[in-house]
């Protein structure tokens, strides 16, 4: 069985950046990624708050990062890693029954989305419900959406939209967008663009399996209304993946990974790095400052057991 100095479970900006680190520093580094490399930034079709980058789609980053750490050597498996081993020596194992050893392990497992938890939802994704526009988008060319959210991916993916769609209604829950301004003004100055604020989303439409809208409760006059459209957008929110590590390291009320700045865990040698740790902000630059961190603490580990 190969042994690595460290082992990174995530494949997205954290966890890439984590193995740069590692083998900057000299140390073997095998990723383990159980979907696609890159994580949520692959979603982001824009990204423009990249210190040293106008601008750029979120697969270029990732695509780049990718070949950067196979050029610098890193190993890398797709599977998905079901329980971490603590011990002198780190076991990984995976649910298709490999088994791996490192001397260090950096948890950068990532979030999922959110859903909306109503009737019906699970059934109409990929028949009228979607998280991507990038992906989805173009089927919705000349026709109406629903962007479901208001933050940040919510924005960007209504941005991207509206170039394709005849209109774009924006169903947010809360009296105001949680959004950047600079988001926020670019849509202003779309005509084929609505923002609905106080609208929480209630129930689902649907015939014949695909989607058709949704109910709404206005929450400032207690009103339901229905809300017509051909497809809707999810942009509500993360969750973060960690429940198979719970018994290892801590995690808060929400889930999160309770890991500081520093990316330690209770557990000697097992690090916390990225969107699945607590932390005020979470964005691709703090992402990959949680990479370095926790690979440096990770190399400082391991010379100290030498």
């Amino acid at each position: 069985m190969a042994q690595y100095d460290v082992i990174v479970v995530g494949g997205g900006a954290a966890g890439m950046t984590a193995a740069l680190y590692a083998l900057r520093n000299g140390k073997s580094a095998l990723v383990i990624e159980k979907e696609g490399f890159g994580g949520q930034i692959t979603h982001s079709p824009k990204v423009e708050n990249y210190p040293g980058t106008l601008s750029m789609s979120g697969n270029e980053f990732a695509d780049k990062l990718f070949e950067q750490i196979t050029a610098q050597g890193a190993d890398f498996e797709i599977e998905t890693v079901s329980e971490v081993l603590d011990g002198p020596i780190k076991t990984v194992k995976t649910e298709e029954g490999n088994t791996y050893e490192a001397k260090a392990v950096i948890l950068a497992t990532g979030v999922k989305h959110r859903v909306l938890g109503l009737e019906g939802e699970e059934e109409l994704i990929g028949e009228g419900i979607s998280f991507c526009a990038v992906c989805d988008g173009d089927f919705y060319t000349g026709k109406k959406v629903i962007m479901a959210g208001g933050g940040n991916s919510a924005l960007q993916e209504a941005i991207l939209l509206s170039d394709k769609c005849s209109e774009v209604i924006i169903l947010q829950d809360m009296p105001f967008l949680t959004g950047e301004v600079k988001l926020q003004e670019v849509l202003e100055k779309r005509d084929n663009v609505k923002v609905c604020l106080n609208q929480r989303i209630i129930a689902l439409h649907q015939e014949n399996g695909e989607f058709k809208g949704v109910r709404v409760l206005d929450k400032v006059n207690n009103e339901e209304k229905d809300v017509y459209a051909d497809g809707m957008f999810e942009a509500i929110g993360l969750i973060p993946e960690n429940d198979a590590f719970k018994g290892l390291v801590d995690l808060d009320e929400r889930g999160y990974f309770d890991s500081e700045e520093n990316c330690l865990t209770k557990a000697k040698g097992i690090f916390a790095a990225g969107d699945c740790r607590k932390k005020s902000l979470r964005q691709l630059t703090t992402a990959v400052a949680d990479g370095a961190n926790a690979a440096i603490a990770a190399c400082r580990y391991i010379n100290e057991l030498s």
